[in-house]
């Protein structure tokens, strides 16, 4: 199986994908030892944007010895569902940083506002301003679409403060005008694409409708995926967008079912998505008729809810995409030390991911000693992937604090794996699960695909 670059951009230059397939335990609690290596060439691309030279970043330059960090995050719309993952994977983080003797011989304060679940991006903005002008956080964790930080982000900058997202996949925040202050530990989504077109293709299936709200997730994912399947030998027989706050989806399902496929991937979010799934249904094109795939978007132990809630079963087969909850390269204590920190949180989704970013401003502040955003900042990508070959690899702050104490190099493998920030402050490559609905209503975890840039 070969895919090429036309799905693939990530950094300055990409030269090669690696996907590394790991079968995981269907209940996914564990993994596995089986595997299997495939490796994709690609073409060499110039990115368009140069990332920002790490002491040209815009960050503020004064601190006061106290690291605050803010977290705007979905308490309300349409990604509610991810906010508590998110929120106490940041708090998890927290205590464990905290516990370690804090950061510059202090605590580490924690402030969560909403960010509106990409359903009020005004609300967003306040968030900001009241934790830029009313909390003086240093750093702010989210937020979660990669719509509403793309809407905040001139805010954020402006200010100077250090932004981290954990759940932001959209490809083109990679080229987004932070000023060097914007970083994300979720891979961005033209990684996804490919995992996602393999899990597609590797099923079978060669004649793939694609329908995808139309917004920038939902177009910026098509926007890869489609040359993806297409690299994986399938064609796509129809692509689709829908207006996300619609209430009629019948005419962009019936092009849909028009074009005969024999697969179709749904992008979307639970609200949304569910009621295109439910006119799918109506139209005899749902998952007991036709084979569907779905992307972290919609990973959800509710989803049902929204097509119809007396039916748990009527989303069992759909299969998706997400970035791993926990990957086999991430630190090994955290999904069970986060179901024992937060058991009434249902789905762990993205909250290895706010726990790195969390525990990265943690140690760059240490790193630099100064709780400055810019001097933060200046040291993500470092503590993220080391400044050289001999950087010790560590999986707790409280074990990178101690080795930032000697004056090592560090490398911090956090929860959700081998961060290794690229240039644009992003990982450089993506763990993904891939997992199927059942008759209850609940999704588990299949498998994992590594795609390395």
């Amino acid at each position: 199986m070969r895919l090429s670059s036309r799905g693939a951009r990530l950094g300055a230059v990409v030269a090669s994908l690696v996907l590394v397939v790991a079968a995981c335990s269907s209940d996914s609690d564990g993994a596995s030892d089986e595997s299997t290596d495939t490796t994709a060439a690609t073409d060499t691309t110039e990115q368009a944007v140069e990332p920002v030279a790490p002491e040209d970043n815009g960050g503020r330059t004064e601190g006061d010895g106290e690291l605050v960090i803010g977290a705007v995050l979905p308490e309300t719309g349409n990604l509610a569902q991810l906010g508590p993952p998110m929120v106490q994977g940041g708090a998890m983080a927290i205590r464990d940083i905290n516990d370690a003797g804090g950061v510059l011989g202090q605590d580490v304060r924690y402030i969560t506002k909403d960010d509106g679940g990409a359903a009020d991006d005004d609300l967003a903005l306040t968030s900001v301003d009241e934790l830029v002008n009313n909390e003086n956080v240093d750093t702010i964790l989210g937020a979660a679409s990669s719509g509403t930080t793309k809407n905040i982000l001139d805010s954020v900058v402006s200010s100077g403060t250090v932004q981290c997202s954990p759940s932001n996949t959209g490809s083109d925040l990679t080229e987004a005008p932070d000023k060097g202050l914007y970083f994300r530990t979720p891979p961005p989504d033209n990684l996804q694409a490919l995992a996602l077109a393999k899990a597609v293709t590797d099923d079978g299936h060669q004649n793939v409708a694609i329908i995808a709200q139309n917004t920038d997730y939902g177009t910026g994912f098509v926007r890869f995926l489609e040359p993806a399947l297409q690299d994986s030998g399938a064609e796509v027989v129809a692509n689709v967008t829908y207006d996300e706050q619609g209430t009629a989806f019948d005419t962009e399902v019936e092009n849909v079912v028009s074009s005969e496929p024999d697969a179709v991937v749904l992008i979307g979010y639970p609200e949304d998505g569910g009621k295109v799934l439910a006119e799918m249904i109506q139209q005899n094109a749902g998952p007991a008729d036709l084979p569907i795939y779905v992307t972290d978007g919609m990973q959800s132990n509710e989803l049902y809810q929204a097509v119809d809630e007396s039916d748990p079963a009527i989303t069992a087969g759909i299969r998706g995409t997400a970035p791993s909850a926990a990957p086999e390269a991430g630190a090994s204590f955290f999904p069970d030390a986060f179901a024992e920190f937060a058991p009434e949180v249902e789905s762990p989704i993205y909250s290895a991911q706010a726990y790195d970013c969390v525990v990265l401003f943690a140690l760059a502040a240490e790193k630099a000693q100064s709780d400055a955003p810019y001097d933060i900042a200046l040291e993500m990508t470092n503590v993220s992937r080391g400044e050289g070959p001999d950087a010790e690899v560590c999986n707790t702050y409280a074990d990178c604090k101690a080795l930032l104490d000697e004056g090592s190099d560090i490398n911090y493998d956090g929860a959700s794996g081998a961060l290794d920030f690229t240039d644009f402050g992003e990982p450089s490559a993506g763990s993904y699960d891939i997992y199927t609905f059942a008759d209850d209503g609940t999704y588990a975890t299949d498998e994992q695909v590594v795609v390395e840039g």
